[in-house]
């Protein structure tokens, strides 16, 4: 054997042995965190694809590896490039490699793997680290908590539980893995990055998932459109989705395509989506002030492809009352998507015969229930920021209440294009964004959408 294949053989790159594990997996042990007064006061993180060596602003952050998988991929690869820069911030969470429910098994163990081996690896260069717990359904519970101490400081997100409205699929997934973590772990401490669910238990350190964004940092970075194509298997490719972006929709754990998208039974806008197929129903909707009727038109499997509102939801500019909404659904997550059709106003001008019928199927089908849903204003609240613009880009219409003055928001598609819409009620002056996170740059009162958009009063919405 030649020199230099002994050491291609003996590599710690190769072999990544020399944090020997318990077990027959010997996956890598994470020291335990130990904690210093004001390690967890007011708590930011800082996403690993933010952080340079010439930041000086956010050094008293934690670093998350909460982001898509290729962001990362370096520092399994090339583990020493960053330490430097690791060592900087106040803690790291250990790299949170995937463990979607349909990867292969091999693949998920592998992933458990990496994650504690970076992390015991940066803890052996000084750097103070805190391990990343993820974990599939219950055939990866024997391995996917080895290599953490018990009684350890631990981080966990539920971005992927609660990104799409909290669907009973992802929720009932990660509180199984959850309770099983509090079980085998029974961990000091445990950060949870985005809104925790009210069943979890545990002294729980909440990080807001949008306060941690680079939107709330004082700097701007660019940086380039990463190459995908590298991350395509064979040259392969699919008419409904790349190769990659499966693992694009959610980070980290649960499915890779996402559960079938549920109505939120405490939203009458999105229950009345769901009714008996190939009908009609009309709906009567509470909202702070009285309420409006609409119909709802139900296609073969019961979702509702088509509304008509009896109300310009008091942006007379942009409605007619009543107008007609059509509904599209994501083929794949079932996610409901507003913004694809305009909206059907019957202006005056244009139908000085009436409104068209809003038809039926099939001729004789004369079943139409009533239904009212009641108006509940914590119901109604934006939680998070997520829930918000997760809402707005979807085409919900949305009234709210801040300081006695109403605003409304609503699509529009100028030139064809869709973009989305606030208005100040009293004033009928419009301005109009790309995207909701544009719109959150608003400025009511001299205060950004952004920062009250959690405690505004929502009068009404739509998703």
């Amino acid at each position: 054997m030649t020199p230099k294949n002994y050491n291609y053989r003996t590599s710690q790159t190769l072999l990544r042995n020399q944090f020997p594990g318990k077990g027959k997996l010997q996956i890598p042990i994470i020291p335990k965190f130990q904690e210093r007064p004001g390690d967890f006061d007011d708590l930011l993180l800082i996403g690993f694809d933010k952080t340079h060596l010439e930041d000086q602003n956010h050094l008293d952050r934690m670093v998350h590896f909460f982001l898509y998988d290729y962001r990362f991929e370096r520092v399994w690869k090339n583990p020493d490039n960053d330490i430097e820069k690791l060592s900087r911030y106040r803690a790291v969470l250990s790299p949170d490699f995937s463990m979607y429910l349909e990867m292969a098994p091999v693949m998920q163990l592998y992933n458990v793997f990496r994650n504690r081996w970076c992390g015991a690896y940066w803890a052996s260069k000084g750097i103070r680290v805190i391990p990343t717990v993820n974990w599939g359904n219950e055939s990866t519970f024997d391995f996917c908590f080895e290599g953490i101490e018990k009684g350890s400081i631990i981080a966990v997100s539920t971005y992927m539980a609660a990104e799409h409205d909290n669907r009973c699929d992802q929720k009932e997934w990660f509180m199984a893995g959850y309770n099983e973590m509090l079980r085998r772990v029974e961990p000091e401490k445990i950060i949870c990055y985005n809104t925790p669910f009210p069943e979890m238990q545990g002294n729980i350190i909440y990080v807001d998932y949008e306060r941690s964004s680079w939107r709330y940092m004082n700097y701007e970075r660019s940086f380039r459109r990463e190459d995908l194509n590298a991350f395509k298997i064979g040259g392969t490719s699919s008419n409904h989705r790349d190769t990659i972006e499966p693992y694009l929709i959610g980070k980290g754990g649960g499915s890779a395509y996402g559960g079938k998208w549920k109505p939120n039974p405490d939203k009458p806008n999105e229950v009345i989506l769901q009714g008996p197929p190939n009908t009609i129903q009309k709906v009567f909707i509470h909202t702070k002030k009285e309420g409006y009727w609409a119909l709802v038109k139900y296609n073969a499997e019961g979702w509702a492809i088509k509304t008509r509102h009896f109300t310009d939801h008091g942006n007379s500019s942009k409605h007619s009352n009543p107008h007609d909404k059509e509904i599209a659904y994501d083929p794949y997550t079932g996610v409901p998507d507003f913004h694809k059709y305009p909206d059907i106003n019957y202006w005056h001008a244009e139908y000085s015969d009436g409104v068209p019928e809003f038809k039926y199927f099939q001729r004789g089908i004369t079943n139409m229930e009533v239904r009212y849903f009641t108006y509940r204003p914590e119901a109604w609240r934006f939680k998070t920021i997520s829930e918000f613009k997760d809402s707005v880009n979807r085409g919900a219409e949305i009234t709210f209440e801040w300081n006695g003055r109403e605003y409304h928001i609503c699509p529009v598609w100028p030139n064809g294009e869709v973009k989305y819409c606030i208005t100040p009620l009293d004033t009928q002056q419009d301005t109009v964004y790309k995207n909701a996170d544009d719109m959150l740059e608003y400025i009511i009162d001299d205060t950004r959408l952004r920062d009250i958009i959690t405690t505004v009063e929502v009068t009404d919405r739509t998703l």
